[in-house]
């Protein structure tokens, strides 16, 4: 199958070019690139070196992958930026590389990155992660599979995002958002768990009861997170979700929203 590289585009030299991939007027692939077979390019695309993209990935107009981090230790090291299959990056996302820290930027498969989102250096996001328009993520920012983030929503550098959760949007994130949960509110709290989301992953019935057993003691009982997670360790026949959610809260550097 040929390609569909429109004449105005410019593609430097040492970038490779997968089979039936298309790119549109005026964009720019810049060195060290590479494009998966059956991409889609839009207009005036920038694609920064070090950018690798996946095949079946969509970036649309006036997206800028790979360019420098902004952030004032990065040294001009050589990094990169990695987006996983399927991926959709609509107009204006833009997605810095990563620094020394880490080395590199990671988007997932199976993601749709809304218009105007920026994604900063050392990011990592999960596989099935919906982003909607114009959120920023700062750097270092780490988001588990299948999470759904509203619009406008601005997340601090640092901060974990549990697997299939849902943050409202129009919000600030400082806190780490453990699993399975809906977040929203000023600041930022847990607003019960994310029943719909679980039930049209499939998650049974019996999970979503330990799930909220386990939450009713972290979020509405008389203990504080740590004894809360003792508390749900007494439980040996809860299911591997519920140990994901004493995992996450364990690991985490920053504190989860109250």
């Amino acid at each position: 199958m040929s390609n569909h590289i429109h004449p105005t585009s410019i593609i430097e030299s040492n970038v490779t070019i997968g089979q039936n991939v298309t790119i549109g007027p005026y964009s720019w692939i810049k060195e060290n690139v590479t494009i998966g077979d059956n991409c889609e390019i839009g207009s005036y695309v920038v694609l920064c070196p070090g950018t690798h993209l996946s095949r079946e990935c969509k970036v649309f107009h006036h997206a800028v992958l790979g360019e420098a981090p902004q952030d004032l230790k990065f040294g001009g090291e050589e990094t990169s930026i990695e987006i996983g299959e399927r991926t959709v990056i609509r107009e204006f996302v833009t997605v810095n590389r990563g620094t020394k820290a880490h080395w590199k930027t990671v988007i997932g498969s199976d993601c749709l990155i809304m218009a105007y989102v920026h994604i900063a250096h050392d990011c990592i996001v999960g596989n099935n992660v919906v982003i909607a328009n114009a959120t920023n993520f700062a750097g270092h920012v780490e988001v588990q599979d299948w999470v759904i983030i509203g619009g406008m929503v601005g997340v601090h550098q640092f901060v974990k995002i549990g697997q299939h959760s849902l943050i409202g949007g129009h919000y600030r994130v400082t806190k780490d958002i453990p699993p399975y949960i809906i977040s929203a509110g000023e600041p930022l709290k847990f607003e019960g768990l994310n029943i719909i989301g679980l039930r049209r992953r499939g998650f049974s019935s019996d999970t979503v009861k330990h799930l909220k057993k386990a939450y009713n003691l972290i979020y509405n009982s008389q203990y504080n997170v740590s004894d809360a997670v003792k508390k749900i360790l007494e439980d040996k026949k809860a299911p591997a979700e519920v140990k994901n959610v004493v995992d996450f809260i364990k690991n985490s550097d920053r504190g989860i929203i109250r």
